[in-house]
């Protein structure tokens, strides 16, 4: 699937986050079996449950949904990656939190590049700061930046944005060598995104199938 888009040549191939969230364990069984480790949940409570039973897949969990302080002890110790990273609060809690025995927990920071209000994420000026307050950390590793561009109907207002997240990214990783990703497009987008210079896009519907709408009543 995302081998059709043609990537920047100075950036990795991407790689492709099974967006799991919703989905029951079995159904990420099934989509591990079809060879793909790596999974991405919403909610903290909601994925406890699946990596719990899943633990002897040896998968790859990234949270990607925004993460309550009072969740970071929980995120912490049960995922591989935190994505959704964008305050400093939420930085010191996650190290904190880390076992000594993990290796260092994986961090994104997620940007609001559209400066979309009611979105989570910090703004552009803000990334350099969390970035040093992640390289302090041991128990943190800073690999990149996470963006959710808004939902243009214009897809070159939305290749605008992920231009400007892929120019944010080369100006974080010389000043914080070893960043290698930029988690960003989705479904219906992933092939502007990794274009635009994305080494990670995050599927789910193109994957699972359309979620069944939730019964009432």
């Amino acid at each position: 699937m995302i081998e059709n888009a043609t990537r920047l040549p100075d950036r990795p191939a991407p790689r492709l986050l099974a967006v799991s969230k919703t989905r029951d364990a079995d159904a990420v069984a099934a989509m591990a079996a079809a060879g793909q480790r790596a999974f991405g949940e919403n909610y903290v409570q909601e994925a406890l449950p699946k990596i719990e039973a899943l633990r002897g897949l040896d998968l790859e969990w990234h949270l990607i949904g925004h993460l309550q302080s009072n969740k970071a002890d929980a995120a912490a110790r049960a995922f591989d990656w935190v994505q959704t990273v964008d305050r400093a609060k939420l930085v010191e809690a996650l190290a904190r939190h880390r076992p000594a025995g993990l290796p260092p927990l994986n961090v994104l920071i997620q940007v609001n590049i559209d400066d979309e209000a009611g979105k989570h994420g910090c703004r552009p000026e803000e990334v350099e700061s969390l970035a040093a307050a992640i390289a302090a950390q041991p128990a943190l590793r800073l690999r990149g930046l996470m963006a959710i561009p808004a939902p243009e109907p214009d897809m070159a207002r939305r290749r605008a944005a992920f231009r400007a997240m892929s120019a944010l990214f080369d100006a974080t990783a010389a000043r914080h060598p070893g960043l290698d990703m930029l988690s960003m497009g989705m479904s219906e987008d992933y092939v502007e995104a990794i274009e635009e210079g994305a080494t990670m896009v995050r599927i789910g519907s193109a994957l699972f199938g359309a979620r069944e709408a939730r019964q009432t009543g």
